[in-house]
């Protein structure tokens, strides 16, 4: 059994005052959100929009919930009225789904849009140069209820450091160069259990954490 309060204390003790701790809490129980939130955590991660849905329902209401999985675009609708910040858009289809769903709600929805930096086939997000096209194109610009405010992207599992580094220093680069186009381009997420570290030294304010506080994952 995990000791989810412990956790968070020492990883919040040693992470800078700067960087946001997002709780990875996928698959998990709503007991252990509960002990993390009586922790003082706040903000959570899930990667389901009808899990997220149905915790934002049951749990307390003052708790930030984050979209980091793909999102696919039927299930917006779910997580449209409350999410506060989704990690993974990547693409302009998406972004107009979100738009839709958003002005329904009145409200607008913060993202963050994912880049493709760990060169694996399978991964979701742009490559730099059409990041730089997306954020630049005329049809976002049109997207009144959407607000992006920065980027995220997952480096390669690796233990070798120096692959790291190169990774997520090469997303903080385009994050600075972008940062200087667009007010509102504030976060940086990039950083997992493994490799946070790394990713916070690279200039990460903000991590994405899930069995280094809640325990190993139960795909049970």
């Amino acid at each position: 059994m995990a000791n989810i309060a412990e956790n968070i204390q020492k990883i919040k003790s040693e992470l800078p005052d700067d960087v946001t701790l997002v709780a990875v809490s996928k698959t998990k129980p709503n007991e252990d959100l509960m002990q993390a939130y009586d922790a003082g955590q706040r903000v959570f991660g899930e990667n389901k929009a009808r899990e997220m849905e149905q915790k934002h329902e049951e749990l307390p209401k003052d708790i930030e919930w984050h979209f980091i999985g793909h999102l696919q675009r039927n299930k917006v609708k779910y997580i449209a009225p409350f999410v506060k910040l989704v990690h993974s858009l990547d693409s302009l289809r998406l972004a107009k789904e979100i738009n839709k769903r958003a002005k329904n709600e009145d409200r607008v929805i913060d993202c963050l849009v994912q880049l493709h930096i760990s060169g694996e086939e399978t991964k979701f997000g742009f490559d730099y140069d059409e990041a730089v096209e997306f954020l630049r194109s005329e049809p976002l610009k049109e997207l009144q209820n959407i607000r992006i405010v920065g980027a995220m992207g997952m480096a390669l599992h690796t233990d070798d450091e120096s692959v790291l580094k190169k990774q997520f220093g090469e997303l903080k680069s385009f994050f600075d160069k972008m940062k200087k186009e667009y007010d509102h381009f504030k976060v940086l997420s990039m950083g997992m259990t493994n490799d946070y570290e790394v990713a916070v030294e690279e200039g990460s304010n903000m991590v994405r954490l899930g069995s280094s506080i809640f325990g190993p994952r139960n795909y049970g």
